[in-house]
């Protein structure tokens, strides 16, 4: 199998495994994945995917580019809670990580696609794992080359608030005649534009990221943003001190997008051998705390449920 390529002109930085680990690692591998080996041959000639990701010695993650608080940066230098997560993850499998950072596609399907389960048209990819991946079982019944699991992330609904301009919010009617701020074409602002019929839509304003809304709040352009906790969280930490009247409250409005949505990795569904490794090396980084250490280090809080 051949090593996917990147986009033209990026470059690749392996991290490798330490040896001590990688030979630890694989010596369980064989043992426990042994009985699957054969299963996940097409051909007796050919190596399977997982064979082919251990002779490697490092696991090809797709990451979504400038994707902060997630991922972002330069190739080679990119950073962000699922960058740490990937490099945790990988080091627990015994392997070296090595980053495909894409563009995402017009959805998930075609991100799925790209990334997992054929590579894209331009010639890159796939990688073996790719990140952020809603794991809802609409997308898992019509992408069955893909297997969609392990949650590390729920996604949760917020409302950033200016307290200075709207002093509480019991229902989506306290926030008439006050300037909303929300993401063009997520979720979230679809939910808040259509509410009541359309009752706050000529009150939102758009902007390309979640981001720039949440600093529409805190500039006081806006009274308040519609947007994920981790994206309010991420901007909030920028300022340094957060000024008191700048707060964040759930907010629903009744939707199913408005409960919140897990996100996990993909992987093809026929690499079982890989997709046990990740699930045990998830579980090593909750049971010891990492998982945990890496969302405070990235300024967010875990959520999980």
């Amino acid at each position: 199998m051949n090593r996917p390529r990147l986009h033209p002109g990026e470059s690749r930085r392996d991290e490798p495994a330490s040896p001590q680990r990688r030979r630890w690692m694989t010596a369980a591998l064989c043992a426990t994945a042994a009985p699957l080996a054969l299963a996940q041959r097409p051909d007796e000639g050919e190596p399977s995917e997982f064979e082919v990701i251990k002779r490697r010695g490092s696991l090809i993650v797709a990451v979504y580019k400038d994707n902060e608080p997630y991922s972002y940066g330069p190739p080679g230098e990119m950073r962000g809670l699922d960058i740490d997560i990937a490099r945790a993850l990988t080091r627990e499998m015994g392997l070296g990580l090595s980053l495909l950072p894409f563009q995402a596609a017009e959805d998930m399907h075609g991100d799925l696609r790209n990334m997992v389960t054929r590579g894209h048209y331009l010639g890159y990819g796939p990688a073996d794992m790719l990140m952020r991946v809603p794991v809802d079982m609409h997308l898992m019944m019509a992408d069955r080359l893909a297997l969609i699991f392990g949650t590390y992330q729920k996604e949760q609904p917020v409302l950033l608030i200016d307290r200075r301009r709207i002093d509480r919010v019991d229902t989506p009617d306290d926030l008439k005649g006050q300037v909303l701020a929300g993401e063009r074409g997520m979720g979230l602002t679809s939910a808040l534009m259509g509410y009541g019929g359309g009752l706050l839509k000529e009150q939102v304003r758009l902007f390309d990221t979640s981001l720039l809304a949440a600093e529409a709040v805190v500039r006081g352009d806006a009274a308040a943003a519609y947007v994920t906790r981790a994206q309010a969280e991420y901007v909030l930490a920028r300022q340094g001190t957060v000024p008191g009247h700048l707060v964040m409250e759930e907010f629903k409005l009744g939707n199913q997008v408005d409960r919140g949505w897990p996100v996990g990795v993909a992987i093809k569904s026929r690499n079982r051998e890989l997709r046990l490794l990740v699930e045990e090396s998830f579980k090593r980084l909750h049971a010891s705390g990492e998982m945990l250490a890496i969302f405070r280090q990235n300024r967010l809080t875990l959520t999980t449920a």
